[in-house]
Protein backbone atom coordinates (compact mmCIF):
# COMPACT_ATOMS: atom_id res chain seq x y z
CA UNK A 1 0.00 0.00 0.00
CA UNK A 2 3.05 2.80 0.82
CA UNK A 3 4.70 1.78 -2.55
CA UNK A 4 1.24 2.15 -4.69
CA UNK A 5 0.53 5.59 -2.44
CA UNK A 6 3.97 6.98 -3.34
CA UNK A 7 3.85 6.46 -6.51
CA UNK A 8 0.77 7.90 -6.46
CA UNK A 9 1.36 11.37 -5.39
CA UNK A 10 4.60 11.18 -7.03
CA UNK A 11 2.63 11.45 -10.65
CA UNK A 12 0.19 14.47 -8.12
CA UNK A 13 2.83 16.44 -6.21
CA UNK A 14 6.45 17.33 -5.50
CA UNK A 15 6.52 15.06 -2.83
CA UNK A 16 5.65 13.19 -0.52
CA UNK A 17 6.23 11.03 2.58
CA UNK A 18 4.01 8.09 4.30
CA UNK A 19 4.23 6.52 7.24
CA UNK A 20 2.49 2.78 8.06
CA UNK A 21 1.84 1.31 11.64
CA UNK A 22 -0.07 -1.50 12.71
CA UNK A 23 0.01 -2.15 17.02
CA UNK A 24 -1.64 -4.95 18.65
CA UNK A 25 -1.90 -4.10 22.37
CA UNK A 26 -3.09 -6.41 24.88
CA UNK A 27 -3.92 -5.08 28.41
CA UNK A 28 -4.55 -6.90 31.87
CA UNK A 29 -6.43 -5.07 34.84
CA UNK A 30 -6.65 -5.92 38.16
CA UNK A 31 -8.58 -3.66 40.81
CA UNK A 32 -8.81 -4.09 44.25
CA UNK A 33 -7.31 -7.33 44.44
CA UNK A 34 -9.16 -8.63 41.37
CA UNK A 35 -8.83 -9.30 37.70
CA UNK A 36 -10.77 -6.63 36.12
CA UNK A 37 -10.64 -6.69 32.47
CA UNK A 38 -7.98 -8.71 30.00
CA UNK A 39 -8.34 -8.25 25.97
CA UNK A 40 -6.62 -7.40 22.66
CA UNK A 41 -7.36 -4.88 20.31
CA UNK A 42 -5.60 -3.90 16.77
CA UNK A 43 -5.43 -1.28 15.03
CA UNK A 44 -3.46 -0.22 11.43
CA UNK A 45 -3.28 2.85 9.32
CA UNK A 46 -1.58 5.24 7.13
CA UNK A 47 -0.62 8.62 6.86
CA UNK A 48 0.55 10.73 3.44
CA UNK A 49 2.04 14.41 3.69
CA UNK A 50 2.58 15.56 0.31
CA UNK A 51 4.31 18.87 -0.80
CA UNK A 52 2.59 20.90 -3.58
CA UNK A 53 3.39 24.33 -5.00
CA UNK A 54 5.25 24.65 -2.06
CA UNK A 55 2.58 24.09 0.83
CA UNK A 56 1.98 21.09 2.61
CA UNK A 57 -1.19 18.74 2.81
CA UNK A 58 -1.89 15.65 5.22
CA UNK A 59 -3.99 13.05 5.21
CA UNK A 60 -4.68 9.65 6.45
CA UNK A 61 -6.74 6.48 7.05
CA UNK A 62 -7.42 3.35 9.11
CA UNK A 63 -9.74 2.29 6.37
CA UNK A 64 -9.13 0.49 3.10
CA UNK A 65 -9.16 3.15 0.26
CA UNK A 66 -8.04 3.81 -3.03
CA UNK A 67 -4.13 4.92 -3.47
CA UNK A 68 -5.89 7.96 -5.03
CA UNK A 69 -8.50 8.83 -3.11
CA UNK A 70 -6.14 9.00 -0.16
CA UNK A 71 -3.47 11.39 -2.07
CA UNK A 72 -6.98 13.81 -3.45
CA UNK A 73 -7.74 14.31 0.41
CA UNK A 74 -3.76 15.44 0.96
CA UNK A 75 -4.14 17.58 -2.10
CA UNK A 76 -6.75 19.03 -0.96
CA UNK A 77 -5.40 19.77 2.16
CA UNK A 78 -2.19 21.31 0.89
CA UNK A 79 -4.55 24.08 -0.85
CA UNK A 80 -5.13 25.53 2.83
CA UNK A 81 -1.85 24.31 3.99
CA UNK A 82 1.16 26.21 5.31
CA UNK A 83 3.74 27.02 2.80
CA UNK A 84 7.49 25.66 3.72
CA UNK A 85 10.35 24.50 1.68
CA UNK A 86 10.31 20.78 2.59
CA UNK A 87 13.16 18.97 1.91
CA UNK A 88 12.79 14.87 1.49
CA UNK A 89 15.78 13.03 2.61
CA UNK A 90 17.51 10.45 1.01
CA UNK A 91 17.84 6.86 1.49
CA UNK A 92 20.99 6.61 3.99
CA UNK A 93 22.62 3.87 6.08
CA UNK A 94 20.39 3.25 9.20
CA UNK A 95 21.74 2.50 12.93
CA UNK A 96 21.05 -1.27 14.17
CA UNK A 97 19.13 -1.00 17.40
CA UNK A 98 17.52 -3.72 19.38
CA UNK A 99 13.75 -2.42 19.23
CA UNK A 100 11.89 -6.03 19.58
CA UNK A 101 11.80 -8.58 21.96
CA UNK A 102 10.26 -12.24 20.40
CA UNK A 103 9.51 -12.97 23.54
CA UNK A 104 7.60 -10.43 24.54
CA UNK A 105 5.34 -10.66 20.98
CA UNK A 106 4.79 -14.24 21.92
CA UNK A 107 3.87 -14.06 25.90
CA UNK A 108 0.23 -15.12 25.92
CA UNK A 109 -2.60 -13.21 27.75
CA UNK A 110 -2.14 -16.29 30.71
CA UNK A 111 1.51 -15.35 30.63
CA UNK A 112 0.96 -11.87 31.32
CA UNK A 113 -2.02 -12.45 34.11
CA UNK A 114 0.70 -14.41 35.97
CA UNK A 115 2.85 -11.37 36.51
CA UNK A 116 -0.31 -9.35 37.64
CA UNK A 117 -1.33 -12.25 40.00
CA UNK A 118 2.15 -12.26 41.12
CA UNK A 119 2.37 -8.57 41.93
CA UNK A 120 -0.87 -8.69 43.35
CA UNK A 121 0.27 -11.38 45.91
CA UNK A 122 3.67 -9.65 47.33
CA UNK A 123 1.87 -6.25 47.25
CA UNK A 124 -1.28 -7.13 49.43
CA UNK A 125 -1.28 -5.44 52.83
CA UNK A 126 -4.31 -5.71 56.01
CA UNK A 127 -6.22 -2.54 55.39
CA UNK A 128 -4.93 -1.52 51.81
CA UNK A 129 -6.07 -1.85 48.24
CA UNK A 130 -3.92 -3.38 45.69
CA UNK A 131 -4.20 -2.28 41.69
CA UNK A 132 -2.03 -3.43 39.08
CA UNK A 133 -1.89 -3.17 35.16
CA UNK A 134 0.26 -4.85 32.51
CA UNK A 135 0.40 -3.75 28.89
CA UNK A 136 2.04 -5.34 25.94
CA UNK A 137 1.99 -3.32 22.51
CA UNK A 138 3.61 -5.04 19.39
CA UNK A 139 4.13 -2.87 16.45
CA UNK A 140 5.31 -3.20 12.90
CA UNK A 141 6.67 0.56 11.30
CA UNK A 142 6.91 1.32 7.56
CA UNK A 143 8.14 4.44 6.31
CA UNK A 144 8.99 5.87 2.98
CA UNK A 145 9.21 8.80 0.67
CA UNK A 146 9.63 9.99 -3.02
CA UNK A 147 13.23 10.49 -2.44
CA UNK A 148 13.89 7.00 -2.27
CA UNK A 149 14.04 6.76 1.69
CA UNK A 150 12.59 3.69 3.43
CA UNK A 151 12.80 1.62 6.33
CA UNK A 152 10.70 -0.76 8.42
CA UNK A 153 11.22 -1.99 12.25
CA UNK A 154 9.15 -3.88 14.55
CA UNK A 155 9.01 -3.04 18.08
CA UNK A 156 7.32 -4.54 21.53
CA UNK A 157 7.22 -2.53 24.43
CA UNK A 158 6.12 -3.72 27.58
CA UNK A 159 4.66 -1.74 30.83
CA UNK A 160 3.74 -2.50 34.35
CA UNK A 161 2.18 -0.13 36.98
CA UNK A 162 0.84 -1.16 40.39
CA UNK A 163 -0.49 0.94 43.06
CA UNK A 164 -1.13 0.04 46.66
CA UNK A 165 -4.00 2.53 48.01
CA UNK A 166 -4.79 2.97 51.66
CA UNK A 167 -7.92 4.54 53.71
CA UNK A 168 -7.18 5.67 57.35
CA UNK A 169 -10.19 8.15 58.04
CA UNK A 170 -9.86 11.52 56.25
CA UNK A 171 -6.16 10.11 55.39
CA UNK A 172 -6.15 8.57 51.06
CA UNK A 173 -2.41 7.33 50.56
CA UNK A 174 -1.74 6.50 47.50
CA UNK A 175 1.63 4.75 46.34
CA UNK A 176 2.93 3.35 42.91
CA UNK A 177 5.50 2.58 40.77
CA UNK A 178 6.57 1.11 37.00
CA UNK A 179 8.57 -0.63 35.10
CA UNK A 180 8.53 -0.82 31.56
CA UNK A 181 11.02 -1.96 28.57
CA UNK A 182 10.92 -3.93 25.27
CA UNK A 183 10.79 -7.52 26.48
CA UNK A 184 9.10 -9.12 29.98
CA UNK A 185 10.21 -7.77 33.00
CA UNK A 186 13.30 -9.64 34.81
CA UNK A 187 12.14 -11.37 38.25
CA UNK A 188 14.97 -8.57 39.70
CA UNK A 189 13.14 -6.33 38.29
CA UNK A 190 9.85 -6.73 39.92
CA UNK A 191 11.63 -7.28 43.05
CA UNK A 192 12.93 -3.94 43.12
CA UNK A 193 9.66 -2.84 42.10
CA UNK A 194 7.59 -4.33 45.14
CA UNK A 195 10.39 -3.17 47.26
CA UNK A 196 9.71 0.61 45.76
CA UNK A 197 6.32 0.39 46.82
CA UNK A 198 6.59 -1.21 49.90
CA UNK A 199 9.48 0.96 51.58
CA UNK A 200 7.63 3.95 50.44
CA UNK A 201 4.24 2.77 52.30
CA UNK A 202 6.49 2.09 55.39
CA UNK A 203 7.52 5.55 55.52
CA UNK A 204 4.46 7.46 54.85
CA UNK A 205 2.37 5.46 57.44
CA UNK A 206 3.71 8.11 60.09
CA UNK A 207 2.44 11.51 59.03
CA UNK A 208 4.09 14.55 60.14
CA UNK A 209 4.46 18.68 60.25
CA UNK A 210 5.70 20.00 56.90
CA UNK A 211 8.43 22.79 57.60
CA UNK A 212 8.80 26.09 56.17
CA UNK A 213 11.25 28.24 54.46
CA UNK A 214 13.74 28.33 51.38
CA UNK A 215 14.92 24.47 52.13
CA UNK A 216 16.87 21.81 50.52
CA UNK A 217 14.61 19.45 48.60
CA UNK A 218 15.34 15.93 47.30
CA UNK A 219 13.55 15.39 43.95
CA UNK A 220 13.48 11.74 43.02
CA UNK A 221 13.27 10.46 39.94
CA UNK A 222 9.41 9.85 39.36
CA UNK A 223 9.16 13.57 41.03
CA UNK A 224 11.54 15.45 38.54
CA UNK A 225 8.67 15.86 36.26
CA UNK A 226 8.06 19.98 37.23
CA UNK A 227 12.21 20.68 37.38
CA UNK A 228 12.42 18.98 33.80
CA UNK A 229 9.59 19.76 31.76
CA UNK A 230 10.15 23.26 31.58
CA UNK A 231 14.14 22.39 30.45
CA UNK A 232 12.44 19.45 27.69
CA UNK A 233 9.92 22.11 26.31
CA UNK A 234 12.59 25.03 26.08
CA UNK A 235 14.96 22.73 24.14
CA UNK A 236 11.92 21.92 21.53
CA UNK A 237 12.35 23.71 18.13
CA UNK A 238 8.95 24.61 18.30
CA UNK A 239 9.69 26.67 21.30
CA UNK A 240 12.38 28.11 19.72
CA UNK A 241 10.43 28.87 16.13
CA UNK A 242 7.55 30.49 18.57
CA UNK A 243 9.82 32.46 20.50
CA UNK A 244 8.96 31.35 23.74
CA UNK A 245 12.15 29.28 24.76
CA UNK A 246 13.66 31.25 27.36
CA UNK A 247 17.17 28.91 25.81
CA UNK A 248 16.99 31.05 22.28
CA UNK A 249 19.97 32.67 21.28
CA UNK A 250 22.02 30.69 24.04
CA UNK A 251 23.23 27.63 22.22
CA UNK A 252 26.91 27.41 23.66
CA UNK A 253 25.96 29.70 26.73
CA UNK A 254 26.75 27.55 30.12
CA UNK A 255 22.79 28.17 31.42
CA UNK A 256 22.75 25.18 34.28
CA UNK A 257 25.27 23.73 36.80
CA UNK A 258 28.35 22.03 34.89
CA UNK A 259 27.65 18.69 35.94
CA UNK A 260 24.08 18.68 34.19
CA UNK A 261 23.98 17.20 30.87
CA UNK A 262 20.67 16.14 28.93
CA UNK A 263 21.08 13.83 26.11
CA UNK A 264 17.84 12.08 23.89
CA UNK A 265 18.83 8.51 22.81
CA UNK A 266 16.45 6.88 20.42
CA UNK A 267 19.28 4.46 20.14
CA UNK A 268 19.37 3.30 23.56
CA UNK A 269 19.00 -0.78 23.54
CA UNK A 270 15.68 -2.39 25.32
CA UNK A 271 13.85 0.95 25.15
CA UNK A 272 10.72 1.08 23.51
CA UNK A 273 10.96 4.50 22.42
CA UNK A 274 13.78 3.49 20.46
CA UNK A 275 13.79 3.28 16.91
CA UNK A 276 16.61 3.19 13.86
CA UNK A 277 14.37 6.44 11.96
CA UNK A 278 12.00 8.77 12.62
CA UNK A 279 8.67 9.06 11.10
CA UNK A 280 10.24 11.24 8.05
CA UNK A 281 12.73 8.87 7.14
CA UNK A 282 15.78 10.72 8.97
CA UNK A 283 17.85 8.33 10.43
CA UNK A 284 18.19 8.07 14.10
CA UNK A 285 21.34 9.32 16.09
CA UNK A 286 22.08 10.31 19.82
CA UNK A 287 22.06 14.37 20.24
CA UNK A 288 23.30 15.82 23.17
CA UNK A 289 21.13 18.79 24.32
CA UNK A 290 22.88 20.07 27.01
CA UNK A 291 26.45 19.22 27.95
CA UNK A 292 28.05 20.12 31.02
CA UNK A 293 25.94 23.06 31.97
CA UNK A 294 26.36 24.38 28.30
CA UNK A 295 23.19 24.31 25.50
CA UNK A 296 24.30 22.47 22.75
CA UNK A 297 21.29 21.63 20.60
CA UNK A 298 17.30 21.66 20.05
CA UNK A 299 15.03 19.13 18.75
CA UNK A 300 13.63 19.53 14.91
CA UNK A 301 11.61 17.89 13.05
CA UNK A 302 11.69 18.48 8.99
CA UNK A 303 9.03 21.16 8.99
CA UNK A 304 10.73 23.54 11.73
CA UNK A 305 13.98 22.98 10.61
CA UNK A 306 13.15 24.12 7.57
CA UNK A 307 11.60 27.59 8.81
CA UNK A 308 14.82 27.55 11.55
CA UNK A 309 16.62 27.34 8.33
CA UNK A 310 18.75 24.27 10.13
CA UNK A 311 18.48 20.48 9.86
CA UNK A 312 15.96 18.08 11.53
CA UNK A 313 17.68 16.48 13.68
CA UNK A 314 15.60 12.81 13.46
CA UNK A 315 12.93 13.67 15.77
CA UNK A 316 9.90 13.95 13.53
CA UNK A 317 6.88 11.92 15.18
CA UNK A 318 3.37 11.74 13.57
CA UNK A 319 0.22 10.07 14.12
CA UNK A 320 -1.72 8.71 11.20
CA UNK A 321 -3.76 11.75 11.19
CA UNK A 322 -1.80 14.02 12.00
CA UNK A 323 1.35 15.70 10.51
CA UNK A 324 4.98 15.58 12.07
CA UNK A 325 6.07 17.50 14.94
CA UNK A 326 9.36 17.47 17.25
CA UNK A 327 9.20 14.74 19.25
CA UNK A 328 11.36 13.14 22.37
CA UNK A 329 12.43 9.49 22.13
CA UNK A 330 14.99 8.32 25.27
CA UNK A 331 15.64 11.70 27.56
CA UNK A 332 18.87 10.58 29.50
CA UNK A 333 19.75 13.01 32.78
CA UNK A 334 23.47 13.44 33.63
CA UNK A 335 26.44 12.56 32.28
CA UNK A 336 27.41 10.38 29.35
CA UNK A 337 28.43 7.43 31.93
CA UNK A 338 24.88 7.31 33.12
CA UNK A 339 21.81 5.77 31.80
CA UNK A 340 22.42 2.28 32.22
CA UNK A 341 20.94 1.49 35.55
CA UNK A 342 17.28 0.35 36.09
CA UNK A 343 16.99 -0.83 39.75
CA UNK A 344 15.05 1.11 41.98
CA UNK A 345 17.67 2.50 44.56
CA UNK A 346 17.25 4.03 47.85
CA UNK A 347 14.99 6.58 48.43
CA UNK A 348 16.76 9.93 48.38
CA UNK A 349 19.41 8.47 46.10
CA UNK A 350 21.87 8.60 49.54
CA UNK A 351 21.82 12.77 49.73
CA UNK A 352 19.80 12.94 52.96
CA UNK A 353 23.52 12.59 55.24
CA UNK A 354 23.97 16.37 55.57
CA UNK A 355 20.10 17.43 55.52
CA UNK A 356 19.01 19.04 58.88
CA UNK A 357 15.79 20.11 57.63
CA UNK A 358 13.75 19.74 54.33
CA UNK A 359 11.64 17.46 52.12
CA UNK A 360 12.07 14.21 49.53
CA UNK A 361 9.44 14.85 46.81
CA UNK A 362 8.13 11.66 44.93
CA UNK A 363 4.97 12.88 43.62
CA UNK A 364 3.13 16.64 42.73
CA UNK A 365 0.37 18.03 41.89
CA UNK A 366 -0.81 19.55 38.89
CA UNK A 367 2.61 19.45 36.59
CA UNK A 368 2.28 20.66 33.17
CA UNK A 369 -0.46 23.42 34.10
CA UNK A 370 0.24 27.06 33.80
CA UNK A 371 3.22 28.66 32.09
CA UNK A 372 5.33 25.77 32.10
CA UNK A 373 8.18 27.22 30.23
CA UNK A 374 9.35 30.08 32.05
CA UNK A 375 10.52 27.40 34.56
CA UNK A 376 8.30 28.94 37.39
CA UNK A 377 6.71 26.23 39.50
CA UNK A 378 4.20 26.16 42.11
CA UNK A 379 2.63 22.90 42.92
CA UNK A 380 1.32 21.01 46.18
CA UNK A 381 2.82 17.85 47.18
CA UNK A 382 1.29 14.63 46.65
CA UNK A 383 3.75 11.86 48.53
CA UNK A 384 6.94 13.91 49.83
CA UNK A 385 8.73 13.13 52.60
CA UNK A 386 10.47 15.11 55.82
CA UNK A 387 13.78 14.66 56.27
CA UNK A 388 15.22 16.08 59.72
CA UNK A 389 19.02 15.25 60.60
CA UNK A 390 19.38 13.52 57.64
CA UNK A 391 16.99 10.60 58.28
CA UNK A 392 13.59 10.42 56.95
CA UNK A 393 11.35 11.18 60.08
CA UNK A 394 7.28 10.36 58.07
CA UNK A 395 5.19 11.60 55.01
CA UNK A 396 3.78 15.25 55.27
CA UNK A 397 0.41 16.35 54.08
CA UNK A 398 -0.86 20.07 53.22
CA UNK A 399 2.38 21.44 51.77
CA UNK A 400 3.47 22.98 48.78
CA UNK A 401 6.95 23.59 46.76
CA UNK A 402 7.43 26.31 44.63
CA UNK A 403 10.46 28.27 42.53
CA UNK A 404 12.35 28.37 39.35
CA UNK A 405 13.29 25.72 37.40
CA UNK A 406 16.38 27.45 35.71
CA UNK A 407 17.43 29.20 38.56
CA UNK A 408 17.65 26.06 40.99
CA UNK A 409 19.46 23.74 38.09
CA UNK A 410 22.04 26.63 37.97
CA UNK A 411 23.77 24.91 41.33
CA UNK A 412 22.37 21.22 41.51
CA UNK A 413 23.47 20.67 45.87
CA UNK A 414 23.88 17.00 44.41
CA UNK A 415 23.07 13.48 41.96
CA UNK A 416 21.29 10.24 43.56
CA UNK A 417 22.82 7.29 43.18
CA UNK A 418 19.66 5.60 42.25
CA UNK A 419 19.38 6.63 38.44
CA UNK A 420 16.60 4.59 36.92
CA UNK A 421 14.36 4.59 34.21
CA UNK A 422 11.07 6.41 34.42
CA UNK A 423 8.93 6.00 31.40
CA UNK A 424 10.97 6.99 29.02
CA UNK A 425 13.15 9.29 30.99
CA UNK A 426 16.83 8.20 32.73
CA UNK A 427 17.75 10.25 35.77
CA UNK A 428 18.67 10.32 39.70
CA UNK A 429 17.69 12.11 42.48
CA UNK A 430 18.80 15.77 42.65
CA UNK A 431 19.27 17.88 45.16
CA UNK A 432 18.06 21.52 44.76
CA UNK A 433 18.75 24.28 47.48
CA UNK A 434 16.56 27.00 48.29
CA UNK A 435 13.38 25.36 46.99
CA UNK A 436 10.39 27.56 48.80
CA UNK A 437 8.39 25.06 50.87
CA UNK A 438 5.11 26.66 52.43
CA UNK A 439 1.84 24.89 54.68
CA UNK A 440 -1.12 24.69 53.46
Amino acid sequence: MIERLLDEARRRARGADAIWRRVESTSVSFDWGRLKAAGATEEAGIGLRVVKDGRVGTAGTTAVVAAGELVDRALASADLGATVELALPAAAPLPDVPTHSDRAAGASLDDLIAIGRALLERLTRDGCQVSVAIGRDVSETRVANTAGAHAAYRTTAVSVSAEIWRFAGDDVLMIGDGWDGCDLPPEDRLDALVRSITDRLERALRIVEPPEGALPVVFTPPGLAAILLPVTQALSGKAVLQGISPLVGRVGEEVFDPRFSVTDDPLRSGRAASRPIDDECVPSAPLPLVTRGSVRSFIYDLETAARANTQSTGHGQRGIFSKPVPGYTNIIIGEEARGKGEAVGELGGGLLGDMQDGLVVDELIGVGQGNVISGAFSHPVALAYRVERGEITGRVKDAAVAGNAYELLKKIGGFGNDDRWYGARHAPSLLLEGVSVARR
